[in-house]
C-alpha cells in the first residue's frame, strides 16, 4: 500500500460482530471505524483520532457525507449522527431512497450482498511502531461509504429490519406493475 502525503485515503471497515444495522426502513447504524483493530494494511486508528475534525465539521455546520463506494458524484443519503465513543466511530443515518443508487444500496443491503463501511479520511498526525504499522493519532474525516470490500475484517452488516425488507419488495412489487401497465398500453 502507498500514499501520497496529504492525499485522501480510505479506511475500510468488515465487522464480525453488530457493526452497521439496519432498521425503520433506510435507517443504519453501526461503527465506521474500530479504534485499535489493526487493517488490512497495518494502520491502526487511535482514540481520539477523530475528535478535532468532528468539532471543526460541527462547527462549520459541515456534515460527514454519506458515499456509495467512495465516489463523490453518488452521495445515497445524510449522516446524521457522527461521533466518537469508547469502541470508535460511530455513525448513524438515512440512506435516502428517492436517489437511484440509494434504492440500490437498500436494496444490496437487504438481500446482504454489501454489507461494509469504509471511511475516506486525510492524515494529519501518524506514526510508524515497531512493527511496521501506523498508528493513525489524528485525522481529517471526510465521508462514510458503504462498500462492497471493507480493509478492516472486524466489521459487518448484523442486522437487517422487517421495514427495509418491505420497503425493497414494495418497490420491486411497484416497478413490475409499472413494467405490467406500460406492456399491456402497447
Amino acid at each position: 500500500m502507498w500514499s501520497i502525503p496529504g492525499a485522501p485515503e480510505r479506511k475500510f471497515l468488515k465487522a464480525e460482530g453488530p457493526a452497521l444495522q439496519v432498521t425503520d426502513g433506510a435507517v443504519i447504524s453501526g461503527y465506521a471505524s474500530l479504534f485499535g483493530a489493526k487493517d488490512q494494511g497495518g494502520d491502526i486508528v487511535q482514540k481520539g483520532a477523530y475528535a478535532a475534525s468532528l468539532a471543526a465539521s460541527a462547527k462549520a455546520g459541515r456534515g460527514i457525507k454519506m458515499l456509495w463506494q467512495h465516489d463523490p458524484a453518488q452521495p445515497i443519503g445524510v449522516w446524521d449522527e457522527v461521533r466518537e465513543d469508547a469502541t470508535g466511530l460511530f455513525v448513524k443515518g438515512r440512506i435516502l431512497t428517492d436517489v437511484e443508487k440509494g434504492r440500490e444500496a437498500v436494496a444490496l443491503l437487504a438481500a446482504g450482498a454489501i454489507d461494509g463501511l469504509s471511511i475516506g479520511y486525510r492524515t494529519l498526525k501518524a506514526q510508524r511502531d515497531g512493527k511496521g504499522q501506523r498508528l493513525l493519532a489524528e485525522v481529517e474525516l471526510w465521508e462514510v461509504s458503504l462498500v462492497t470490500f471493507p480493509m478492516l475484517p472486524e466489521a459487518r452488516v448484523s442486522a437487517k429490519s422487517d421495514a427495509l425488507d418491505d420497503e425493497v419488495w414494495g418497490a420491486l412489487a411497484a416497478a413490475f406493475e409499472a413494467a405490467r401497465v406500460s406492456l399491456a398500453a402497447r
